[in-house]
């Protein structure tokens, strides 16, 4: 189901397995055990533009109210892990703190659009959680993740290792009446702070004392071993020359994918349905019909039969000529005469021309 790109697990992921974890567990929390404390969690955006209420800007968009967002999320999250790894913790982090800051500016102007345009208030009907920032990570997901084909269904349909990512995409995004609004918003931030528009890679960071200080305190918390039931890829030395033998394997299988889907769609000739295999073109047919009809002169006049006696004696004289024929040009190459053209040649065609049987030669 999903991308097959590193190894399985979360392992060098602590801060996506603590967003798998922390979330999870509070928003499980909060709808089985204290039910009475979700009013704190609600993402108002009129509370906070009425009453000041800054504080829901946090919570609010921190846990999910909805385990099937939460179920959601955490899935598209585990899958996002790859960018840390690739990345790093720092720069991961970075990339989800600046997307979440952004994409609450983003909504707050989404939201005021659609209340002047259509006069729908659509602020106190936002979904909480962490959504976002994980709408925001499909930017780069679609940017640097290559597409590798691993089926075709119904001519130019395929399906790669990235559609059922986008389908769990799509269902969230349909989850909610609002939550469209998130999600552009989300998309918008992940493209601002990809392409560093207004260099906000230098404004919104985390700075490197306090990556040292979560590493030194959260990290060996969060912290996973490395797998040992999985078959490496590359025997580089280093970490590094790894990840480069990965990411070559990966380009091999790319290139692959796309020799294969080239090939098929030259046999398909740009069309759902191969009109060639129903309707074949008329050189093909010509040839198709002009082989019948040899089949059929084939048929009707089978080859002569030929006696014992007769196939031996044409055996011997076909012998018999070929040793004259050798002994002559031996003769001659020995006592240094030369050969004129028509004799050359004749020599030559009878001695390498193919042997054919005396019984083919009697037919013909």
């Amino acid at each position: 189901m999903f991308t097959s790109t590193g190894s399985s697990g979360l392992y060098k992921a602590p801060l996506s397995k603590s967003l798998l974890l922390v979330p999870s567990a509070l928003s499980l929390l909060l709808t089985l055990l204290l039910p009475h404390c979700q009013r704190f969690f609600v993402y108002d955006l009129q509370a906070v533009k009425d009453d000041f209420q800054i504080w829901r800007l946090i919570c609010g968009r921190i846990i999910c109210l909805d385990l099937k967002d939460t179920f959601c999320s955490s899935l598209l999250i585990y899958n996002f892990r790859i960018f840390e790894r690739r990345y790093g913790s720092r720069k991961f982090a970075s990339f989800l703190l600046g997307s979440w800051v952004l994409s609450a500016l983003v909504e707050f102007i989404l939201v005021e659009a659609v209340r002047y345009s259509f006069g729908i208030a659509a602020a106190r009907n936002l979904p909480s959680g962490f959504l976002a920032p994980v709408f925001a990570l499909f930017v780069p997901f679609y940017c640097s993740i290559p597409r590798v084909q691993v089926a075709q269904i119904l001519g130019p349909l395929s399906i790669t290792n990235k559609t059922l990512i986008y389908i769990l995409g799509l269902q969230l995004f349909t989850s909610g009446s609002y939550i469209w609004i998130v999600a552009i918003s989300g998309l918008v931030s992940g493209i601002c702070y990809n392409s560093n528009v207004l260099r906000v890679h230098q404004v919104l960071c985390i700075p490197s004392w306090m990556a040292k200080f979560f590493s030194w305190t959260l990290e060996p918390i969060f912290a996973s071993s490395e797998p040992a039931t999985e078959a490496r890829i590359g025997m580089g030395a280093t970490v590094d020359i790894q990840r480069q033998q990965r990411m070559e394997l990966l380009d091999r299988q790319l290139m692959l994918s796309q020799f294969a889907q080239a090939r098929r769609q030259r046999q398909q000739q740009g069309g759902m349905i191969n009109w060639n295999r129903l309707f074949p073109p008329l050189r093909q047919r010509r040839n198709i019909n002009y082989q019948d009809g040899r089949r059929s002169e084939q048929q009707a006049s089978p080859p002569l039969e030929v006696s014992e006696e007769q196939d031996v004696l044409a055996a011997s004289k076909f012998w018999q000529l070929r040793i004259k024929l050798l002994s002559t040009f031996v003769g001659r190459f020995l006592c240094g005469r030369k050969f004129s053209g028509n004799v050359v040649f004749s020599l030559l065609f009878h001695l390498t021309h193919d042997l054919k049987s005396p019984k083919h030669s009697q037919n013909k």
